[in-house]
């Protein structure tokens, strides 16, 4: 099973979720490189696919998918930053959890975001 650095960003109630070209929304992140912390690699996935740089990165908890195992990692960000799709990513936008039933997403981004609200966001 591949090892994914999965991240949160979140301004308020709203979070960061990114899409690669005719795909689904999901949440940022890619897999660990050999011998890479996944602090470091949830940062680096962040960077690669938004332009934006994570303040610091903080490991969540772990979440098991059919095909990943998801080190959920939430990263701080300056407010007045800008996400902006780059590298394998055609869109990233910030949006109200109230929203996002109503989006075409992931499986494990559903989840994960459910599991992030019952634990941060009560």
């Amino acid at each position: 099973m591949k090892k994914r650095a999965t991240v949160i960003c979140r301004r308020g109630k709203r979070i960061l979720l990114v899409a690669r070209s005719q795909s689904k929304w999901a949440l940022p992140g890619g897999i660990l490189k050999r011998g890479e912390a996944r602090t470091d690699a949830a940062l680096r996935e962040l960077k690669e696919e938004t332009r934006l740089s994570g303040k610091s990165a903080k490991h969540l908890f772990d979440f098991r998918g059919k095909q990943k195992h998801h080190h959920v990692i939430a990263c701080e960000i300056s407010n007045r930053a800008k996400a902006r799709p780059s590298n394998e990513i055609a869109r990233c936008r910030w949006v109200h959890l109230d929203d996002l039933p109503g989006l075409m997403t992931s499986g494990p981004t559903v989840n994960i975001v459910k599991l992030m609200s019952q634990r941060r966001w009560k």
